[in-house]
């Protein structure tokens, strides 16, 4: 099915002005995520496309300017381009590559870190006009910009020619953006996510107890009555936000642990393993191999090579 985007033509000239403006801002930063001087802001380029960086992604609001992106989470892909954006509500482990992009033509875009204090004060004052319905979201989801949407992104990152007036403007437009979620397609998985008692916000306790606790075995009976769920609801809530099961998010986390292990701080494979919590070595091989496309060895190698290569050129 086609989405149309509403006043296609008002969307393409911001996307453009906003090219613009982040083309200039990152102009001799080089390719990667730049922060700004509004704190919540980051500016992001590439000018080729590139390998899967895997991560851990808090929630943000990412939008897409020019070119485009996809992200794996799970079994599930998602591609987003200019005139788009993504929302992730909950930390989730994803794959994040750019796959449209050029020396001429870089991918251009920026990303808001969403402030939950923010967002549950805005839900308190919209309570009586928002929609009260919870269904379970999906933690991760992309949608085609609104006008609204994108004028106020535009003018949060005008603001940065003018630094002086960025501690008493920005406050203001991240609220009004903050708004324009609420009222905008993703208007639930926003609204979830700062609502007391909200399947998205019982799912990301789990998560936050995950995270803290990934290298010890958990049982599911834990995670949900931790949660207040029971062990079905816990379950069936949690792939539908995160798209995989809690031990399967649990293995992505340990496994991100160990590469950084590796690479970061010279730990050698069979140690990175029993160190995320892993009491098999060649388990950890097979499940790592299968994740990042190479065993552990290979694949830290080449990340080695590719980083020295970048700083020579």
């Amino acid at each position: 099915m086609t989405i149309e985007i509403s006043n296609p033509d008002v969307i393409a000239d911001r996307c453009q002005e906003l090219a613009t403006l982040v083309m200039r801002h990152t102009e001799f930063n080089g390719n990667g995520i730049h922060s700004t001087a509004i704190k919540q802001l980051d500016l992001t380029r590439s000018d080729t496309v590139s390998t899967a960086l895997h991560s851990v992604y808090q929630p943000i609001l990412a939008l897409v300017v020019q070119g485009q992106k996809e992200a794996l989470l799970g079994e599930k892909r998602y591609q987003y381009g200019a005139g788009q954006y993504l929302i992730i509500s909950v930390d989730l482990p994803l794959s994040g590559f750019v796959i449209e992009a050029t020396p001429e033509k870089p991918y251009l875009g920026l990303k808001l870190n969403l402030d939950l204090m923010q967002l549950c004060d805005l839900v308190v004052q919209m309570s009586p006009r928002l929609n009260k319905k919870e269904n379970s979201v999906q933690g991760l989801s992309v949608s085609n910009v609104d006008a609204g949407l994108i004028e106020c992104a535009l003018r949060l990152v005008k603001l940065l020619d003018t630094p002086q007036h960025i501690s008493m403007l920005a406050p203001i437009m991240i609220c009004e953006l903050n708004y324009r979620l609420l009222i905008g397609k993703q208007s639930e998985a926003v609204r979830q996510i700062a609502t007391s008692g909200s399947n998205m916000q019982r799912i990301a306790s789990a998560i936050k107890l995950l995270k803290a606790k990934f290298t010890q075995p958990i049982r599911i009976e834990d995670l949900a009555s931790h949660v207040s769920m029971s062990t079905s609801s816990f379950h069936q809530h949690f792939k539908r936000v995160t798209s995989m099961s809690p031990l399967q998010y649990q293995k992505q986390l340990r496994l991100l642990e160990a590469r950084r292990l590796m690479l970061a701080e010279n730990v050698d494979a069979m140690s990175a393993a029993y160190q995320v919590g892993y009491e098999s070595s060649s388990q950890f091989s097979r499940e790592y191999a299968r994740m990042f496309g190479a065993p552990p060895i290979r694949d830290i190698e080449r990340l080695r090579t590719a980083g020295s290569v970048a700083k020579t050129e």
